[in-house]
């Protein structure tokens, strides 16, 4: 591992807590360097035993979010990842060198407002004054300015608390905030185990992709590295389909959480992996336009220079 990738992952895992690497058993012998959250690919690929089946060796790295993970992309120490639509536009906006190498698409509901389960609000009307819990130019933010304007109301109805999930967590709970605007993992235990009640999903206000990043000298030196993963992906999802069941048990392992959030969790996150296509850049064009005009970034941005339909698989 070049120093600079070296130093990088271990001064960005002592931050997090959160570092680890896997060799898989394979031929090639550059391997290719996957980041990832914990419960994403790995646990993925492994419960549907395709670890073994890569045809390159996968070095895996943890990271706790979609930002710390554009960091690493964008710093080389990592070649490929899994980001969500908004992310994509804010690592754009930043000046990151990657492209998305292929699309998850899912239906959207992986992405809600929660509330907890004795506040007042029971819609999203019901937030205009109110406070809310997210990440700044991602996903949960990206929901709520889309539910707010869906409904009618101004992108200033609510105050905006950018905060890390741990602290939203804590936050909703203490009534500090009063409502939490977040992804996956998170809604499926807020709903589950602490009985917050979800408002609004994404399933009509966002486009649910998500994609697998590559970094533009990855896709120089490892291309064909990249799209072997891009398969194991894809036969991963597929696999997923029709063993949720086996899928849940193994996530809730891997992650700590109760099988009951787990089961969520594998509900909302059934997706297709594909290639990039013209209708997929058009959605993410939308993504990026919606976020320039509501101010998420500055500027605005081609989808066409951040994504690669080149990589069939």
């Amino acid at each position: 591992m070049p120093f600079s990738r070296r130093v990088f992952l271990a001064g960005l895992s002592s931050a997090t807590g959160a570092h680890l690497l896997s060799r898989s058993r394979a031929l090639a012998a550059t391997p290719l360097h996957v980041g990832d959250q914990k419960g994403g690919a790995q646990a993925l690929l492994t419960a549907a035993g395709l670890t073994t089946r890569s045809p390159v060796p996968l070095q895996w790295s943890l990271f706790a979010g979609a930002p710390m993970l554009i960091q690493a992309l964008t710093a080389g120490a990592v070649d490929v990842g899994v980001i969500g639509d908004a992310p994509l536009v804010f690592a754009q906006a930043g000046g990151s060198p990657i492209k998305a190498v292929a699309a998850i698409q899912t239906d959207g509901t992986m992405t809600a407002i929660v509330v907890r389960k004795d506040s007042p609000i029971r819609s999203v009307q019901d937030l205009k004054g109110r406070s809310v819990a997210t990440l700044k130019s991602q996903t949960g933010h990206y929901l709520t300015l889309a539910a707010l304007r869906d409904a009618g109301m101004h992108d200033d109805d609510v105050r905006f608390v950018f905060v890390p999930p741990t602290a939203a967590k804590m936050a909703l709970q203490n009534g500090s905030v009063d409502a939490w605007a977040t992804w996956g993992p998170y809604i499926a235990d807020a709903k589950i185990d602490d009985g917050a009640r979800e408002i609004v999903n994404g399933g009509r206000l966002m486009s649910g992709l998500s994609y697998v990043i590559a970094t533009d000298e990855a896709l120089q030196s490892q291309r064909n590295a990249i799209i072997a993963y891009n398969r194991l992906l894809r036969d991963g999802h597929q696999w997923m389909l029709t063993h949720a069941e086996d899928y849940a048990m193994a996530w809730s392992r891997e992650t700590g959480l109760s099988l009951p959030v787990a089961r969520e969790v594998v509900r909302t996150s059934m997706a297709s992996v594909v290639p990039i296509t013209p209708d997929i850049v058009r959605k993410q064009q939308s993504v990026s336009d919606f976020m320039t005009a509501t101010k998420m970034i500055p500027g605005s941005w081609d989808a066409k220079a951040v994504t690669d339909p080149t990589l069939a698989f």
